[in-house]
């Protein structure tokens, strides 16, 4: 159920970006935000590797696109196209989905230096979903401001 409800958030993400040229991922939210469809893209790509890598797998891998630990650094899209952040997030979601079928069970723990914890296999799915519920939400309004789409 929770592999279901994650890959159906991840479906919504992409599905709202359907459609739209390089420049319309780019397009701002409303000043002063500079949130668009593209650094939700890359976001959610840098919160994937975040939690599957680099907490569950316990890789020592850097973000994605920040050295210094910077999260945000992935919202500005400003010079990113779709190809650039697509494959970048797939990548994320592919690798998420090796780790979480090669898990023992849904209770394998792991440390969370963020949040200075220990946290279930379990929890960070739940997590996954909740962040994607909420930049889908996000990604509702920007979609429509683009091109009045709205829906699902």
């Amino acid at each position: 159920m929770l592999r279901a409800y994650l890959d159906y958030h991840r479906a919504t993400l992409a599905m709202k970006c359907d459609g739209l040229t390089d420049e319309e991922l780019r397009r701002r939210s409303m000043p002063p935000s500079t949130l668009t469809l593209l650094g939700l893209v890359r976001h959610m790509a840098e919160v994937e590797r975040a939690w599957f890598r680099r907490v569950i797998g316990g890789e020592d891998v850097p973000l994605v696109w920040s050295d210094e630990e910077d999260y945000q650094r992935a919202y500005d899209a400003g010079d990113s196209t779709r190809a650039e952040a697509f494959a970048a997030w797939h990548e994320e979601v592919a690798h998420a989905r090796r780790v979480e079928a090669a898990a023992e069970s849904l209770d394998v723990t792991a440390h969370q230096p963020r949040w200075n914890t220990d946290v279930s296999l379990r929890l960070v799915m739940l997590h996954m979903i909740h962040e994607y519920a909420r930049h889908n939400g996000h990604a509702d309004f920007l979609r429509e401001a683009i091109d009045g789409t709205v829906g699902a």
